[in-house]
């Protein structure tokens, strides 16, 4: 271990988030009570190996271990890259514990962009604004539903500025490095100013969530590629709509189950993805709030599989009847209770 280096532990959270939120396809997000956490120390005398990667959770036998492989140190090896940082800093030691969902809706992926950006930063004491953080988020991600509320927390509207393609070369992350992890050019560039804007919104803590994971993956490619290239006037304002009501309604307490029932409703996405997920009709028209108490809204997460329902009680009888329904289509799940998290993403010393 070099003299002059103070060694470091420190832990970085990055919560799940759903994205979409009823009619606010590629607009809104939620960042949600279920955290990636990453375990790190740097500079650590009981290191066995200069990188040592350890991973548990979801997908833990599958999530490949070596920097130039696995999403999180990929991003911090961007991070780095951009700000003339050409490897992680040795020794260095990463445990990753992992309890979301991968492949079903709960931004597995984002969450994984945005600790890996928090790395990069805390790695290279770059000391980096969450706004600024938001810019290499999206050079990766380049939806801002997702890594927006995962970076910021609660609530979020998002919007993506049009780039100069010039301005994207090099990006994504698994693009911009040789095989053994080292940066593909010596001049990674730094990404542009401002690539995305957001808005947090109001959020009334009554509303809980309800997310009901069934046990099948949806690959995001999957599911955009039966979106239509084109959408009718009636359908684009019906979205236009209940988008405006909605982002309003869900910040107004007591909360009103008529009126986001009805706001939460889409023609964008959710109709054509019936066909990937088994049971998704009949969940979305059986389960209503005129039928479980409680309940205020109910859509998919994300590109899916996992369904959202929003309630201010009853979450066990308004889970379970989501469940009984992807039975009888031959689908197990399970669900989870998560609150609406306002922290976001974290890195703290320890």
């Amino acid at each position: 271990m070099p003299a002059a280096q103070t060694p470091r532990h420190f832990r970085i959270s990055a919560p799940c988030t759903s994205a979409n939120i009823g009619p606010g396809f590629d607009v809104l997000g939620i960042s949600l009570s279920l955290y990636l956490t990453l375990d790190v120390k740097l500079y650590h005398e009981d290191a066995t190996a200069p990188f040592e990667m350890t991973y548990s959770g979801e997908g833990a036998k599958d999530v490949p271990l070596f920097p130039e492989q696995n999403l999180i140190t990929k991003t911090a090896l961007y991070v780095l890259s951009a700000n003339g940082i050409e490897n992680l800093p040795q020794p260095l030691k990463i445990h990753v514990d992992n309890p979301i969902p991968l492949g079903r809706g709960l931004g597995s992926s984002g969450a994984a962009v945005v600790a890996g950006v928090l790395l990069g930063d805390a790695l290279g004491n770059l000391h980096l604004s969450k706004d600024r953080m938001l810019d290499y988020c999206l050079m990766i991600e380049r939806h801002p539903d997702n890594v927006a509320a995962a970076l910021i927390g609660g609530f979020v509207a998002s919007y993506l500025r049009d780039l100069d393609p010039d301005a994207t070369k090099g990006v994504p992350a698994s693009e911009s490095f040789n095989d053994n992890g080292s940066p593909a050019t010596n001049k990674t560039p730094q990404p542009p100013i401002g690539i995305g804007h957001y808005l947090r919104l109001g959020w009334a803590k009554e509303i809980k969530t309800i997310a009901i994971v069934p046990n099948f993956e949806v690959a995001t490619a999957k599911a955009r590629a039966v979106l239509p290239d084109t959408y009718s006037r009636q359908d684009v304002i019906y979205n236009f709509q209940r988008l405006a009501v909605v982002t309003t309604a869900l910040s107004r307490s007591p909360p009103d189950a008529d009126l986001i029932y009805n706001a939460v409703q889409d023609r964008i996405h959710q109709p054509y993805r019936t066909t990937l997920i088994p049971g998704l009709p009949t969940i979305l028209s059986s389960i209503t709030p005129a039928k479980h108490e409680g309940l205020l809204g109910i859509f998919l997460s994300g590109a899916g599989p996992t369904i959202l329902a929003l309630a201010t009680g009853n979450f066990d009888a308004i889970g379970q009847a989501a469940q009984a329904v992807f039975k009888e289509n031959g689908v197990e799940s399970s669900y989870q209770v998560l609150e609406v998290t306002q922290d976001g993403a974290s890195c703290v010393e320890l």
